[in-house]
């Protein structure tokens, strides 16, 4: 039996959930967390709030005994989990994580549990993709299992990121401080003992001095330290050395024997240095949260925009819902200024929305009585109403935000290679730490010179920065490209894009508007106009759509066993008569005779009925504004610029001549493109294929790169790599500028990492950096690589 908690409204199995009895009337709560915040309202009479919450649901107050049970209920998992036809595929933000060592082990001890399919972190957000088997693991059992290293876990809700964000930084920024107040005041304390060691100071004083650093320097290793502490335990406690456990030991080693020098009188003390170390690491730390919370501005924006709460109309009452809950056929009411979240038609007469989320264009979009709502869009004036066509997580904006989300968490093939050097670098710098330690014990003869040295070595090493080289720059790059209305499906995109030497462009609805209009009609034989208008409209190609347009005015005829045909020409039936219309091969395929040949460079469209020649259309398309530029841009970079059209060999030279491409193809059909990419791949190009129709689709799934314009058929945007939004070739030329500057970046930013550890590493071992330095450098090469990364958003386009 399901019991509905009277707090959260989150739906438990009975077992699950306790009776407790509130003003003589039993309520059910699923934890200690709810009963609480249930009684608190009703002590404040502010029990109105659970009407105004109506269907909705809430997150629990944290409490870890007993709240893995709302893991399992059914409103979680329709809220949540991804169905799969094998597998389930689960969000989770996993708190607690501060640098890449943290990331490896949650991966590593979730790969390593049974029924877990896959794991993919990503550092920047903290986000969990992870797909596993229902029937063998509940997501109960996954939470349960992060936390049982040391960390916690919840459903990635867009809404409750930022919360988490300002939490972790909060945590951050207080350690910090108790970090920063301690450290000022032990430098001062540090400076009479610099004095007292050159002009001389009574034992009694230094006791006192060295007390005080000594009450000073304990809370900032335990209560600013204690992550790195935390974080260290969890992963040794795995098998696994990170750069936590070495900061962790270092400082605790300098602690101690401060310690010992201090009661022994046997040495000089390094409280300071134990102080200073954890504060100016803690400081790298949190400049690196912000960071990254920088590099992923515009897509926490995104999700922000989204709003909790939509109405509906049924049964002539309004209810507000979330947008989770709208079925398809669903009225949906948006008043004005607010965004349409949903796609559907439109059931006014009128609607003026504001698409520039989804096009980049400031103009008003005005829509009629039936057009398609794209969601995205605000709504300008007005009420409107229109019934939803698709779920919420089938709509353009919900796959929008999936799309740029999952090309985040999809890593570059260089991030692995990175990834796969620092996993192992931490347990390479303990053992250099060790072998100086040996060396320095040896032929110094002084065990405290020994162990500064050897613990400035495990301070100044720093995986974290060649962790973060990639990550950083990839979501930067990824922000950037959404902001300009250019969607990567993944991230590794942004890596072959870069790598890229040869570029091939189908014709139509790329390098021009796809929108021909007739400039001339040769009139064969009459024929009446309803038949050719109601013939074409029933086909979506620029072709059939310049003809509709030409005969707007005319009516609508029933036609029967309309086909469309190799993707040259369409065929139909009206009364007892056949309609044919097509290129000049196609008419000729069908058995008509056409004895003369074509020598201007129109496109062509041939009207026959009963294998009589009707009349001839003559068409012209005009190249798009940004052709020009595009294509010289990219011969002027040493590209292979190819053009590949369907279309007739007199108007592809035509185009090819105007935008001076030497390289082009005529009478392509699908199959002709995608042998061409699979030429190019055995002569070892890396090849990127620009197209919007359905022929293109077979040549985009075979190219390296494929980019689809985004008014380009459903099925071309499917197999592409990368969309562009606002079907601009201004955007493919940023696209991939975008993508080179953000593999520079993270070149850079890997070789800055390797270079500073091959200098810093060295000089701390042959004793020239002392810890407190070496701190100070550790956190700044990190900040290094993020400031790098940033540069990203500077303008590109000039």
């Amino acid at each position: 039996m399901k019991r509905i908690c009277s707090h959260c409204h989150l739906e438990y199995d009975e077992k699950n959930i306790f009776e407790k009895k509130i003003n003589g009337i039993s309520e059910y709560f699923c934890c200690r967390g709810c009963e609480s915040v249930f009684r608190i309202l009703q002590d404040a009479n502010l029990k109105g709030f659970y009407e105004k919450l109506g269907d909705n649901t809430l997150s629990p107050p944290k409490e870890y005994k007993n709240d893995l049970a709302k893991f399992d209920t059914e409103s979680f998992e329709n809220k949540y989990i991804k169905k799969l036809p094998t597998y389930s595929e689960i969000s989770l933000i996993i708190e607690g994580i501060h640098c890449i060592a943290c990331v490896w082990l949650n991966q590593k001890i979730l790969n390593n549990t049974k029924g877990i399919i896959s794991v993919d972190i990503n550092y920047t957000n903290n986000k969990a993709k992870i797909l596993y088997e229902p029937n063998k693991l509940s997501p109960s059992k996954i939470i349960e299992k992060v936390r049982s290293i040391g960390y916690d876990a919840q459903a990635y809700d867009p809404k409750i990121i930022e919360d988490i964000n300002t939490k972790e930084r909060k945590d951050y920024y207080t350690r910090m401080i108790i970090g920063i107040f301690c450290s000022m005041n032990i430098m001062w304390i540090a400076v009479a003992q610099y004095s007292g060691y050159f002009l001389g100071m009574e034992i009694s004083i230094k006791d006192i001095l060295n007390f005080a650093s000594f009450m000073l320097t304990t809370p900032t290793l335990f209560y600013s330290g204690w992550i790195f502490f935390k974080s260290g335990y969890s992963g040794l406690k795995h098998g696994f050395i990170n750069m936590d456990l070495l900061v962790s030991f270092g400082s605790t080693l300098t602690y101690i024997y401060s310690i010992y020098a201090s009661i022994t009188h046997s040495g000089e003390t390094y409280f300071e240095s134990v102080t200073m170390i954890i504060t100016f690491i803690l400081i790298g730390k949190f400049l690196e949260v912000r960071s990254r919370k920088n590099a992923g501005d515009s897509i926490d924006k995104l999700y922000a925009s989204i709003p909790s709460h939509i109405n509906i109309i049924k049964n002539n009452k309004i209810l507000s819902i979330s947008p989770q809950e709208v079925e398809i056929g669903d009225i949906i009411e948006v008043k004005p200024g607010e965004k349409i979240i949903i796609d559907g038609i439109l059931l006014d007469k009128i609607a003026l929305l504001d698409s520039s989320m989804l096009t980049g264009e400031s103009e008003f979009v005005k829509k009629d009585f039936n057009d398609i709502l794209f969601s995205g869009s605000i709504n300008i004036e007005y009420t409107i109403h229109y019934k939803a066509t698709k779920k919420f997580e089938d709509s353009t904006m919900s796959n929008i935000i999936n799309l740029i989300q999952d090309s985040i968490n999809k890593k570059p093939n260089i991030e692995s290679k990175a990834n796969a050097v620092s996993y192992h670098f931490s347990a390479f710098v303990l053992m250099i730490a060790i072998i100086t330690f040996i060396l320095w014990a040896f032929f110094s003869g002084s065990g405290e010179k020994a162990m500064i040295v050897a613990v400035s070595v495990i301070i100044i090493a720093c995986p974290c920065a060649l962790a973060l080289a990639t990550p950083i720059a990839t979501i930067v790059g990824i922000s950037e490209a959404y902001k300009n209305r250019i969607l990567f499906k993944e991230a590794k995109f942004l890596e072959t894009m870069a790598k890229s030497d040869t570029i091939v462009f189908d014709k139509t609805g790329t390098l021009t508007f796809g929108e021909p209009k007739v400039v001339n009609i040769e009139i064969l034989e009459q024929f009446n106009k309803d038949i050719l208008y109601s013939f074409v409209r029933l086909n979506d190609h620029p072709i059939s759509n310049a003809i509709s347009e030409y005969f707007k005015d005319s009516n609508i005829l029933e036609l029967n066993n309309f086909k469309q045909i190799n993707q040259k020409g369409i065929q139909a039936k009206y009364k007892d008569s056949i309609l044919l219309g097509g290129s000049r091969d196609f008419i000729k395929e069908c058995g008509v005779n056409i004895d003369f040949k074509e020598n201007d460079s129109y496109m062509k469209f041939y009207f026959v009925i009963d294998n009589k020649l009707i009349a001839i259309f003559s068409m012209q398309d005009k190249l798009k504004d940004d052709a020009k530029y595009v294509i010289s841009y990219f011969l002027n970079n040493h590209f292979r610029v190819v053009i590949l059209s369907g279309d007739r060999l007199e108007v592809v030279k035509d185009i090819a001549k105007e935008l001076g491409v030497s390289e082009y193809y005529a009478k392509q059909s699908p199959l002709d493109k995608s042998n061409f990419i699979d030429k190019l791949h055995k002569n070892g190009h890396k090849c990127i294929m620009v197209g919007d129709g359905i022929n293109d689709a077979i040549a985009l799934n075979k190219s390296n790169i494929a980019i689809s314009m985004g008014k380009g058929s459903d099925i071309a945007i499917e197999s592409s790599d990368v969309v562009l939004l606002d079907d601009s070739l201004k955007s493919l030329l940023l696209s991939y500028k975008l993508a080179k500057k953000t593999y520079q970046t993270i070149k850079q930013n890997i070789k800055i990492s390797i270079i500073y550890n091959l200098l810093t590493i060295p000089l701390a071992s042959f004793g020239f950096i002392i810890p407190l330095f070496a701190a100070l450098s550790m956190s700044f090469s990190s900040l290094i690589v993020c400031l790098n990364s940033l540069r990203i958003k500077r303008k590109i386009i000039n």
